[in-house]
């Protein structure tokens, strides 16, 4: 099977592509990355696992591609409680759009904006693309006083 580690548990640190972490930052300009590694990492500021991002207060905009594992929705508790700490920044995570998940309604639905990407995304390692990924995706934004705006793309 094709990248077969890409969309298990086992490995979780599948850098974000660059050209779309690029988008993104020139639009929300972040301060943090707050689920990278020591050779993915897309600024300078950023927690790794042995740092543990769950456990510490985010400053400033942050970005977060999470592992995409069982503890996704523990992410984006975190990120709702640190945005809900302080509204007046702006949180930005890359996430699969399984919609029908708990966390996706626990934590997303009527609090953030969402952008649906279109396409599958084709995440890196070490800089290299990979195939697209089997899951669609989404960027979910906790920015201002609990502003909602959903944008859907139509298929081709």
């Amino acid at each position: 099977m094709k990248n077969e580690a890409l969309f298990t548990s086992n490995k979780q640190d599948w850098e974000t592509p660059q050209d779309l972490f690029n988008k993104l930052h020139s639009k929300y300009h972040f301060d943090l990355d707050a689920a990278a590694s020591d050779h993915n990492a897309k600024l300078s500021n950023y927690y790794t696992a042995d740092d543990d991002a769950l456990s510490q207060q985010w400053q400033g905009n942050v970005f977060c591609n999470p592992p995409y594992g069982r503890q996704l929705g523990k992410w984006l508790a975190k990120a709702w409680q640190e945005y809900q700490r302080d509204p007046n920044r702006t949180i930005v995570f890359l996430i699969p759009a399984r919609t029908d998940t708990s966390y996706w309604h626990d934590y997303i639905f009527g609090k953030a904006e969402i952008e649906f990407l279109r396409g599958r995304i084709k995440f890196e390692d070490n800089g290299q693309k990979k195939d697209a990924a089997p899951f669609p995706s989404a960027v979910v934004v906790y920015k201002g006083k609990r502003t909602v705006a959903v944008r859907l793309d139509g298929g081709s």
